[in-house]
C-alpha cells in the first residue's frame, strides 16, 4: 500500500459512502438550505425594499418639516407685521382721541374762563353801581340838605326836561 494512491476497494467504498451521504443531502439538506438562504434573501431584500421606503418617507417628512417650518415662519412674520399694524393703529387714534379731547377741554376751559370774566365783569358792574348810587345819593343828600338847594335842583331839572321837550318836537 503506498501512502498516495489508495486501492480500489477503498476507492469504490468510499465513492459509495460519499454518494449516499450525496443522496440524504440533496434529497433532504440541500433543500432546506436552499430554502433558508432563499427565505434569508427575501428577508434581506424585503428589509432592504423598507429601508429604501423608510429613507424616501423620511426624506418627504424632512422636506414637509422644512415646508411647515418655512410656513410658520411666514405667517409668524405675518402675524408680526399685523400686530405692527395694529398697535400703530391703535396708538394714531388714541392721540387724534387724546388731542380731540384735549381740545375739547381746552374749549370747555375757555367758555368757563370767558363765562367767570363775565361773572366778575357783571359782578364789579353792579358793585360799581352800587358804590355809584351810594355816593351820588350821599352828594344829593348833601346838596339838597338845605330848602334852597333843593328848590333850586328841582328847577334845575324842570328846565332841563322842557328842554328836553323841545327838542324832542
Amino acid at each position: 500500500m503506498s501512502l498516495l494512491l489508495p486501492e480500489a476497494g477503498l476507492v469504490f467504498w468510499m465513492l459509495v459512502a460519499f454518494g449516499i451521504v450525496y443522496f440524504i443531502l440533496h434529497r433532504y439538506g440541500f433543500p432546506a438550505i436552499t430554502s433558508m438562504v432563499d427565505e434569508r434573501k427575501r428577508f434581506i431584500d424585503d428589509a432592504l425594499k423598507n429601508a429604501k421606503e423608510a429613507n424616501e418617507r423620511l426624506t418627504n417628512i424632512e422636506q414637509q418639516s422644512q415646508d411647515m417650518l418655512k410656513k410658520a415662519q411666514e405667517e409668524q412674520i405675518r402675524i408680526l407685521r399685523e400686530a405692527a399694524a395694529t398697535r400703530d393703529q391703535l396708538i394714531k387714534e388714541a392721540r387724534e382721541k387724546a388731542e380731540d379731547e384735549g381740545e375739547k377741554m381746552l374749549a370747555e376751559t375757555r367758555r368757563l374762563i370767558q363765562q367767570e370774566k363775565e361773572d366778575v365783569l357783571n359782578e364789579i358792574r353792579a358793585q360799581v353801581a352800587e358804590l355809584s348810587l351810594s355816593i351820588a345819593e350821599k352828594i344829593i343828600r348833601k346838596e339838597l340838605s338845605s330848602t334852597e338847594s333843593q328848590k333850586a335842583y328841582i328847577g334845575k331839572l324842570v328846565d332841563e326836561a322842557m328842554a328836553d321837550k323841545e327838542k324832542g318836537k
